[in-house]
């Protein structure tokens, strides 16, 4: 039997051709373009909650995973109606607030999905996020890295969610009560960088240029910030094993996990057991604490 050559799903009122669905795009872990599309709608109440009124960024691979790709920040043309979209400078982004635009941008092998930091239209940031980079593209003591901030936060008072980037890092996300502003925020990041690099010099660095990194691992506390973005959580990334962008608990993160045990395949039945860590988190008092450090 001849592979499909278009498959189309009914969106509200809105019919949309996805065409090749039988492609490969992960033939390492034998999922297709239909099979793509149809978890990362699986996937769009967990995910549309951190993407929505932020602009969006996303990385289309039309030949999957090892093919070409390109970054895409203007709206693709044709847009549909559903699709909203907001000006930053000269760039008309796409927001990724309805399930309708999350399918459709699967339609278009997008398959990385990275949102600013900055909520649109509102100057206080409703989260904070340290972003562990390592250097080498295999790091055994990631999880540690991560271990030891939250052991810092922890001993402030405060918590977090660290979560795999789907790559190679780590990204520590802490929702906040209102109130401190981006400045604030650096300014505590760079508390928390500086102060472990100094305990932890054989481990982490704050050195922004990967030429003098070595293969330390860089706690990265000024990527966080307006104009800037980071992989959504729960957003497929690019990578063999289809790893997905997952936020994990302390306990997890102590039996050292690897980016690709949570992937496509397997990340429906973790939400379903355990939701969304990050939305569960209470909003924490970084505003008290940033005071006291005053």
């Amino acid at each position: 039997m001849p592979a499909a050559a278009k498959t189309i799903l009914k969106l509200g009122d809105y019919e949309l051709n996805v065409t090749h669905p039988d492609k490969l795009i992960w033939p390492d872990m034998n999922i297709t373009k239909l099979e793509y599309i149809q978890q990362l709608a699986k996937l769009g109440p967990y995910l549309l909650p951190h993407s929505q009124n932020r602009y969006l960024t996303t990385i289309r691979y039309p030949e999957g995973i090892a093919g070409t790709s390109f970054y895409q920040k203007n709206a693709p043309k044709p847009t549909p109606d559903f699709v909203r979209t907001a000006m930053d400078g000269t760039i008309n982004y796409v927001v990724l607030d309805s399930m309708q635009t999350l399918v459709w941008l699967g339609s278009l092998y997008s398959l990385e999905l990275h949102v600013s930091c900055e909520i649109i239209g509102d100057p206080l940031p409703d989260r904070w996020i340290l972003d562990i980079d390592p250097t080498l593209e295999e790091e055994p003591r990631i999880m540690e890295a991560a271990s030891l901030v939250g052991d810092l936060l922890h001993s402030l008072g405060l918590d977090a969610v660290p979560k795999t980037s789907g790559a190679t890092g780590v990204q520590v996300v802490m929702p906040i009560e209102r109130g401190p502003t981006y400045d604030e925020l650096r300014a505590f990041g760079k508390f928390v960088s500086e102060y472990l690099t100094a305990r932890n010099p054989k481990l982490f660095t704050v050195e922004r240029f990967k030429k003098d990194r070595g293969t330390l691992i860089y706690l990265d506390y000024l990527q966080f910030h307006p104009g800037r973005t980071l992989a959504a959580p729960y957003t497929p990334r690019a990578r063999p094993g289809a790893p997905v962008s997952t936020p994990l608990t302390w306990e997890e993160v102590a039996r050292n996990p690897s980016a690709t045990d949570f992937n496509l395949l397997n990340i429906e039945e973790r939400l379903r057991a355990r939701g969304d860590l990050i939305a569960r988190m209470k909003p924490q008092p970084l505003k008290r604490v940033i005071a006291g450090m005053k």
